[in-house]
């Protein structure tokens, strides 16, 4: 059985250059989501969310390999970010930082897969299973970069992307900033994480 790893059939996706920002179209995918508030760094409801995000696609995958005789690498996990005040970013106000932590699921797991694996977990870690929600997400075009280094660093090249690349390049952003996490930060020094920064754009 071959395992399918999505960080190589999507490299376009997954594996930007951190040399440049590139252009690219996304399309609609399916993902487990979490919602909550606060500092990712410190809040006990953001290390929730990742649990049950990860407690889910786990027991997804194992009824994949099993019952589908489909087997793949677990996805990374990705956030998009937000704040009522958009200024709470350029300021450190992380405890005003809103955010939706999601893993992608492929295209062949069900809404019944889900809620069986959804179910089983909820018994373990005792969280409404409504907590986490299986559905589409579409970006479409969209502009993207690696960010080599630690998270903390991210702030200039988030800022050249918003107030260079996306105006110069005749785009208007739309939605969240977001973001995919390709290095485990317990098990990765800070100087060597990769993140992905992606933003959604239309063209004006």
């Amino acid at each position: 059985m071959d395992k399918v790893d999505f960080k190589k059939m999507l490299k376009h996706l997954y594996q930007p250059s951190s040399k440049g920002f590139v252009i690219v179209d996304v399309p609609e995918m399916q993902f487990l989501k979490v919602d909550g508030r606060g500092d990712p760094g410190t809040s006990e409801d953001y290390g929730r969310a990742v649990e049950w995000l990860y407690s889910v696609s786990y027991p997804i995958k194992f009824m994949s390999k099993v019952d589908l005789g489909k087997d793949y690498g677990v996805p990374p996990l990705e956030g998009l970010w937000w704040a009522d005040d958009m200024s709470a970013f350029a300021e450190g106000d992380r405890e005003s930082w809103q955010w939706t932590m999601m893993i992608m699921q492929p295209d062949w797991i069900t809404r019944d897969m889900f809620d069986a694996a959804a179910a089983k977990v909820e018994g373990k870690l005792r969280v409404p299973s409504e907590t986490v929600r299986f559905e589409p997400f579409s970006e479409g075009l969209s502009v993207q970069i690696m960010h080599i280094g630690p998270y903390s660093e991210e702030g200039p090249t988030i800022a050249r992307m918003h107030q260079e690349f996306i105006p110069e390049n005749g785009l208007v952003e739309v939605g969240d900033h977001h973001e995919i996490y390709l290095g485990d930060p317990r098990r990765t020094a800070p100087e060597n994480l990769k993140t992905v920064l992606r933003q959604a754009v239309r063209r004006l």
